[in-house]
This record gives structure tokens, C-alpha cells and sequence, in this order.
């Protein structure tokens, strides 16, 4: 349970078990490193339902636990009812940012809709949703992958730290 004054980020990508879960398990990571765990609350999802209740892809959970990531993880599914609950929603490619606005209500009264990497400084200036942002799905290919897209992760994670300090919980 979050307090009603929350800050509330959902990662999202396609089956919330790679890359979501990484997400969230760094976004913790920083947000703690800054203070920032009891101002902001993390969680994931995915947009397909293949792998509902099922823990993070085991590669995943290497990845996280050979770079001391904390992780918890168990697959669900965002839907539009979620919308309410959520201040930052975060996709991880143009096709889950375009899944996510699909689920946002009409009259912009819902989250605001990001792509992760967007908030990697070396990305800056690059519109959005674009393929340039997006972190890549590394569920088809080998342990290399998930390492690949841990440290795009990182580079971003602590983009978002800066902004929510910088920006969203200043006041």
C-alpha cells in the first residue's frame, strides 16, 4: 500500500518478464540511492498475458543478481484501469508506447507517457516514441543481451532520478 501522495512510475514492456523487471529492480536501486523510497513507488507490467504469475525470465534474474540488484518479481498485465494509479508511464519500445496510449483516457486526465531511454542524457533531443529509444527485447538471444539492456537501464534510471528531483517532487 503507497500513501495518496505517491509518486507512482509503472515500466512496461511486452511480457514483463526481461526488461520491465530490470527496470524496476534498478529504478529501486536509485530511487533508494537518492532517498527517494518512500516519495516514489515502482512497479511493472506487461502488455501481453503470456506469461501472467510467472517470476522474471531466469536470465533476468542472473543479470540482476550477478550486478546486486534486490528483485521480486511476478508478470502482470497492465490494463486501462490502471490508469488512475499511475503518474509516469514508462515504455520500453514504440510498440508498447503505442499499446499504453491506446489504454490512456481521452481527455488526458491520465499519466503522463514516456519511452525509458527517454531520459538518458545521451538521448536528449531524440522525439518520442521513436525506435532510437527503445530498449531492445532480449528475450530471443543469449545472456549478452540482458547485460546490454541492464546497463541502457542504468544510463536511463538515473536520468529519471534526476528529473524527479530536478522536476516532479521539487515543490
Amino acid at each position: 500500500m503507497t500513501a495518496p501522495d505517491t509518486y507512482r512510475i509503472t515500466v512496461v514492456c511486452l511480457g514483463n518478464i526481461c526488461r520491465s523487471p530490470i527496470a524496476e529492480a534498478v529504478l529501486r536501486d536509485r530511487l533508494a540511492r537518492a532517498g527517494l523510497s518512500e516519495r516514489v513507488h515502482v512497479d511493472s507490467a506487461g502488455t501481453g498475458d503470456w506469461h501472467l504469475g510467472q517470476g522474471a525470465d531466469p536470465r533476468t534474474l542472473t543479470v540482476l543478481d550477478d550486478h546486486g540488484y534486490a528483485h521480486d518479481h511476478v508478470a502482470r498485465q497492465i490494463a486501462p484501469h490502471w490508469m488512475d494509479g499511475i503518474d509516469l508511464l514508462l515504455a520500453m519500445d514504440e510498440a508498447n508506447y503505442r499499446d499504453l496510449q491506446d489504454m490512456l483516457p481521452m481527455d488526458d486526465s491520465g499519466p503522463e507517457l514516456r519511452m525509458f531511454r527517454s531520459f538518458d542524457p545521451e538521448l536528449t533531443g531524440v522525439r518520442e516514441p521513436s525506435d532510437a529509444l527503445a530498449v531492445p527485447d532480449p528475450y530471443f538471444g543469449g545472456p549478452d543481451g540482458f547485460v546490454d539492456v541492464l546497463h541502457m537501464i542504468e544510463k536511463a534510471a538515473d536520468g529519471i532520478v534526476d528529473d524527479l528531483l530536478a522536476e516532479r517532487l521539487s515543490s
